[in-house]
């Protein structure tokens, strides 16, 4: 880039509320980058062609597009989507509606379908993210597995992050009928597991008892990898298309892919016994759907670059982040600690700043369904509460740790991350030249 354009370039970011300081303190950062941000090109080049060679496989069609009303029977774009779902993941069936309303939602269908009175469900990975208890029945709630008879066992991650092999073999018995683990950290401070941590994980299981159903909470991990949980062993793999899936056009709606019997099974818990997946009508969202996966491997690379630019950025002003700067990635979140409430508010503040929808909306704490604390959340969205758009959420709780994620563009990721840091320095919460 020329002179010319560097000091257009910079009014530009000027004009936003940005310093110079904090300008040329962030070109420096992601200067040292470039070689990590090519090999997450190489990521997406791959798994943009595995999206390619599923919807050529299956041969859609721009009749797939249309959608259906009423009961939806025959809607041959529906189906051919799950096709293309089964195909990317390598599963027997999967299950790709837009009557899923959110991950958590997919989560709860996929273990009520298939849990029953007297079984026992197994977290190896420590306590699951915080939608997860009212679902499993560790926090009493109408309707939780726990109300149903089912029993809930739990084994923590190792002080290293290592898996506890030994308590995991203890915790596994003969009522255990599920394990569900968790890919992305949530809410807690521990690694994000790799697709590989993944498989050894559940290898491990399988060869205690073989018949456990082995269920991978899937969300913001999806196309971060050229392999899915879906390739090392997981019986069902469970996510949300307002996540990476969707690309950021998708509207809504969730999946669960996996071996035949049990995406059945969820498919009967979802609509009805009886009917499954025969019904379920797709109200015009198909092509957002088809066109949000085209998109969705693109789109996640954006979003790691900007996991990746935050981390360092914030890393080199003294802040633990998780991961850390160096670190390879396995979903698009970062977690940053802040330390104050007042510094994740002014954080959150920045990043709403920064939204092309409601970027004059204050973000502020609130007791939110389905979480045990004020929850912030920032998030100036094209669909509400997509977190592959550009968003930072956190719970006001030590250590104040904000959870950033998202950008539909690696250029929009960057403008958020800079305001995120120009409003703690408004704030007094950081100097620039703090180390």
């Amino acid at each position: 880039m020329n002179g010319m354009r560097l000091e257009e370039m910079a009014q530009m970011y000027e004009a936003f509320g940005l310093s110079k300081e904090l300008i040329n303190y962030s070109n420096k950062i992601i200067d040292g980058l470039q070689k990590r941000f090519d090999d997450i090109d190489e990521v997406a080049e791959y798994n943009q062609m595995k999206v390619i060679a599923a919807m050529q496989k299956n041969r859609v069609g721009s009749e797939h597009l249309a959608g259906t009303t009423g009961y939806g029977y025959n809607d041959a774009g529906r189906e051919t989507l799950e096709a293309v779902y089964a195909d990317i993941f390598h599963t027997e069936d999967a299950l790709v509606r837009p009557q899923i309303t959110c991950g958590t939602h997919a989560l709860n269908v996929a273990l009520a379908a298939n849990l029953r009175p007297g079984d026992e469900l197994l977290s190896p990975v420590g306590k699951p993210y915080d939608t997860m208890d009212e679902i499993i029945g560790i926090r009493p709630s109408k309707g939780s597995l726990r109300e149903y008879g089912v029993t809930y066992a739990q084994v923590d991650l190792l002080p290293d992050g290592g898996f506890d092999y030994d308590g995991i073999k203890s915790a596994i018995n003969d009522r255990t009928k599920m394990v569900t683990i968790q890919r992305s950290k949530g809410y807690a401070q521990r690694p994000t597991l790799s697709v590989e941590r993944i498989g050894e994980l559940i290898s491990f299981i399988k060869s205690i008892k073989p018949d456990i159903i082995c269920m991978v909470d899937n969300c913001y991990g999806e196309f971060v990898q050229t392999i899915e949980p879906s390739d090392v062993g997981a019986d069902l793999t469970v996510g949300s298309l307002i996540k990476n899936p969707g690309g950021g056009l998708a509207p809504c709606g969730g999946y669960i892919v996996g071996k035949k019997e049990y995406v059945e099974q969820a498919a009967y818990r979802l609509t009805s016994p009886g009917l499954g997946k025969e019904v379920g009508a797709t109200l015009g969202v198909n092509q957002s759907f088809y066109q949000g996966l085209f998109m969705a491997p693109v789109v996640t690379a954006g979003a790691l670059k900007g996991a990746i630019f935050a981390a360092n950025l914030y890393e080199n002003l003294g802040y633990k982040v998780i991961p850390n700067g160096s670190e390879p990635r396995f979903d698009i979140i970062q977690a940053i600690e802040l330390k104050t409430p007042e510094g994740l508010i002014a954080f959150c503040k920045g990043i709403q700043a920064a939204a092309p929808v409601d970027s004059y909306v204050t973000p502020e704490p609130w007791d939110m369904p389905g979480y045990d604390s004020e929850v912030i959340m920032a998030a100036g969205a094209f669909v509400q509460g997509s977190s592959i758009e550009l968003s930072a959420d956190g719970p006001l709780r030590a250590p104040y740790s904000v959870f950033f994620q998202g950008g539909l563009t690696w250029y929009h990721a960057k403008l958020g991350i800079m305001m995120s840091l120009q409003t703690m320095i408004d704030a007094r919460e950081v100097k620039l030249n703090e180390k």
